[in-house]
């Protein structure tokens, strides 16, 4: 598949952020990768299965010099082992993504033919600041949510975020199996104290009002929690609750045999201590 758009966003300093959208597939936001470069650094470095398309843009710009690895998902972490190996680094990851990326980890069936199967690779961990070649901080931020080792990167002097998968949309409907829902509402939480500009998702773009967006999806899943623990009392079950708020299954929960489904998002909603966003 060919590259599907090419992205760029300068800063008034002259800091540039380059990006490419890859994919096998085209059916939504999250079939889609866009793996985003600042000059020698690489955020993040797309899945196994578009490495064709990636080393393209790649050898396109500057050499790399750095890869920062937001977290181990296959999408994310999938051609580490080729940047590593092409350009003679080692990747910088989430601690807790680390035995992973040595050892390699499950991925179910439907995920692997979306994004293939990474190489296994040597990482280092993170530092709570990483520099850019020309000497800029970027701080590594721990939003668990989504996963335990997702790292996002602001870039305070630029004003920017590197949302990794903290973002993605404004209203879900779907959740992972893994996935827990109240550390994802408490990572939106803490990064929406940052003073922050535009937002850098992989899967969605570059955001100029992606604080706003993050806002408006903390609101939303304080709203779908409320909701969802009114129809409980109300003694609706799991599968009517979930029909309630978010409609019937759709062939996603089918597919992947409810590790990603309405009904995943439906039970977390009720676990979330609503106090603390209050």
């Amino acid at each position: 598949m060919p590259i599907r758009q090419q992205y760029q966003h300068q800063h008034q300093d002259g800091t540039k952020v380059e990006g490419v959208k890859v994919g096998r597939l085209n059916g939504g936001i999250t079939s889609n990768f866009i793996v985003y470069r600042i000059g020698s650094v690489l955020i993040d470095c797309g899945p196994s299965n578009q490495w064709r398309h990636v080393k393209t843009f790649l050898e396109s710009g500057p050499e790399i010099k750095q890869l920062w690895l937001t977290h181990h998902h296959e999408d994310h972490s999938g051609n580490a082992s080729r940047v590593a190996r092409k350009y003679k680094l080692t990747p910088n990851a989430p601690i807790q993504a680390q035995e992973k990326l040595a050892k390699g980890f499950r991925i179910p069936a439907i995920q692997q033919m979306t994004w293939g199967k990474p190489q296994r690779v040597i990482t280092k961990p993170l530092a709570k600041t990483m520099l850019l070649e020309n000497g800029d901080k970027a701080s590594s931020i721990h939003t668990p949510g989504h996963a335990k080792d997702l790292t996002c990167f602001y870039l305070p002097k630029q004003k920017w975020f590197f949302s990794g998968d903290l973002y993605l949309a404004r209203a879900l409907k779907y959740m992972r199996a893994d996935e827990n829902l109240m550390e994802l509402m408490q990572s939106l939480k803490t990064v929406l104290e940052l003073d922050i500009e535009v937002v850098f998702c992989p899967h969605r773009g570059i955001d100029e009002n992606g604080k706003a967006g993050m806002q408006d999806k903390l609101n939303y899943l304080i709203g779908l929690c409320e909701k969802a623990r009114a129809n409980e009392q109300q003694g609706l079950s799991i599968e009517e609750n979930t029909t309630a708020l978010l409609g019937r299954p759709e062939m996603m929960d089918k597919i992947s045999r409810g590790n990603f489904s309405k009904a995943n998002l439906v039970r977390q909603a009720l676990s979330v201590d609503l106090d603390f966003f209050r």
